[in-house]
């Protein structure tokens, strides 16, 4: 509690690293990074498969990098490798597999409470994301069936009869990758894909024609129950099927809890309320990375909006 930092940053995603390579540029003095997992990244780490593309303009949105990170096209192993050169590079503070419980503002300062200890700064970045908590089903999933439920490829396995249900980026790859070595089906509620970037809306063509994805599209799902210890999934048209697992590839959430503990005003939606300079309503308490943007996913954005934000304290 002796030091009081410049900048705290609240996640090791895009918009933190970012926040705190311009921190460092444009001479922030003392920040620190807080992240509740092991690594930076961790968006990154655990729902991107192995050699999923990376690109700048994500879903063909050209993005113009604003600051001083030279991101650019890649996959995501070096995408993990050029943010560990920029963190390595960067002399900073930082506490890994450390949550940060509630953030209060007296006096024009801020104090951090955490679960290892409390921390004071003059200004905050809540670069949290999304995906860290993926969309759910609005049906039930049977307890019993939960092992055979997930959200990314952590838990599949080979010669299985799986399920993938969206119809975004992730879900196509999951879907491409998972044919390889089981019989994959990917189901989305709109009879086309057009959500997904070119190279992939490309490659989901091809995985169909040539029969190693099965597409059920401008279909929905109505409930899930089990049957003989499989998923027996129910369909709006009346139809049923079975499989042996299933993964939903259905965005994320925003944590609405942890924003309003951290001071954010939320509007109807649920969504925190900023300014054009990602300042909320109380002065110094900023919001970065795909949180602060519905649509989600683009790092360059992010990486932006630690520049945009970072420039703004410095005013």
């Amino acid at each position: 509690m002796n030091t009081v930092y410049d900048l705290v940053i609240i996640g090791g995603g895009p918009g933190g690293i970012g926040a705190i390579v311009e921190a460092k540029e444009l001479g922030l003095a003392k920040v620190l990074l807080i992240e509740k997992t092991e690594n930076h990244s961790h968006t990154i780490r655990k729902f991107y498969k192995d050699k999923k593309r990376v690109d700048k303009d994500w879903q063909g949105q050209a993005v113009e990098l604003e600051g001083n990170v030279d991101f650019v096209d890649g996959t995501k192993e070096s995408t993990l490798d050029y943010f560990d050169k920029l963190l390595d590079d960067e002399l900073i503070d930082s506490k890994f597999n450390c949550e940060v419980q509630k953030v209060t503002k007296v006096d024009d300062v801020f104090t951090v409470e955490t679960s290892d200890g409390n921390f004071q700064a003059k200004n905050i970045i809540v670069a949290i994301g999304r995906m860290g908590k993926p969309n759910k089903p609005s049906y039930k999933i049977p307890a019993s069936l939960r092992s055979k439920v997930g959200y990314n490829l952590d838990k599949c396995g080979n010669d299985e009869k799986v399920l993938v249900v969206g119809g975004g980026d992730s879900a196509v790859e999951y879907a491409c990758d998972l044919s390889e070595t089981n019989e994959v089906t990917l189901t989305y509620r709109r009879e086309t894909l057009g959500r997904p970037n070119p190279t992939n809306q490309e490659m989901i063509s091809k995985y169909a024609s040539e029969g190693k994805v099965a597409l059920k599209l401008g279909i929905d799902i109505e409930g899930v129950e089990s049957e003989h210890g499989k998923l027996c999934v129910n369909y709006n048209d009346g139809t049923h099927e079975l499989y042996d697992r299933a993964v939903f590839a259905i965005g994320g959430t925003t944590p609405k809890d942890f924003l309003k503990a951290c001071g954010f005003t939320l509007d109807e939606k649920g969504e925190p309320i900023f300014d054009e300079n990602y300042e909320s309503e109380t002065k110094g308490l900023y919001v970065a990375g795909d949180i602060a943007f519905a649509s989600g996913g683009s790092i360059a954005i992010a990486l932006n909006h630690g520049y945009r934000i970072v420039t703004h304290i410095l005013g």
